[in-house]
């Protein structure tokens, strides 16, 4: 059953059960790890909604998707993608530091915190998919976009986690309202052609197969933007 008709069925319950059979095949090493982040990302993102649902069922698919999708079994990487959102939206929480703390500061103090609690590679990982703190004075999405495309140019493992991390915003992109929907494929559809050009080359560490679907995926994407914006 796809990740998002499990959460239309099922919700956050769903997806943690299917997650849970995921994990079974996993060492037991490995297994705790990722269920340590999934703690932390449930305890950080308690009180988060994405418009109509729980925000950890976007957590929860992301890292679904690459363990089912794409056959990744890189426990750092499955971490990082439980926590892609943690730095970005709750430094102060993660890092222990007061309300308010300046951008880099507090950003400094939560990847801190992901090193120490599982190891530098994790923090790395987030830091690639973390936004930064944009210029006020120029678009956001355009440099939403420029930052994608800078950071994910020399770390293969960060595309894998930023490509399911779209593929559940694009693909997605009809299970919200049509404001959110319109919002979402203004910003994500010029990305298409870039996150297709990077899922091609020979250093993402995906197989063929993994590599079709993501296309495929990213197709099925761009439709759906077109036949949000193009009515």
């Amino acid at each position: 059953m796809p990740l998002h008709a499990i959460t239309e069925v099922y919700g956050e319950a769903g997806l943690r059960d299917r997650f849970a059979l995921e994990l079974e095949s996993f060492p037991d090493a490995g297994r705790e790890q990722l269920l340590e982040a999934l703690d932390l990302a449930s305890a950080l993102h308690a009180h988060d909604r994405r418009v109509r649902e729980p925000y950890l069922n976007h957590l929860l698919r992301v890292a679904i998707r690459i363990i089912k999708y794409y056959g990744v079994r890189d426990i750092d990487v499955l971490v990082a993608a439980l926590l892609h959102d943690a730095v970005e939206d709750h430094p102060d929480e993660l890092g222990g530091v007061p309300p308010g703390t300046p951008y880099p500061q507090a950003t400094e103090a939560a990847l801190a915190e992901l090193a120490r609690r599982f190891n530098p590679r994790v923090a790395e990982l987030v830091s690639a998919v973390t936004n930064p703190e944009y210029d006020p004075d120029r678009d956001r999405h355009e440099q939403y976009r420029e930052h994608v495309a800078e950071n994910l140019e020399n770390d293969p493992w960060a595309r894998v986690i930023k490509i399911s991390d779209f593929t559940d915003n694009g693909v997605g992109v009809i299970h919200t309202t049509m404001d959110k929907a319109f919002r979402a494929a203004t910003k994500y559809r010029p990305l298409v052609p870039t996150l297709r050009e990077l899922v091609g080359r020979p250093d993402t560490p995906l197989s063929t197969q993994a590599k079709e679907h993501i296309l495929d995926q990213l197709d099925l994407a761009e439709e759906r933007f077109a036949a949000i914006l193009d009515v």
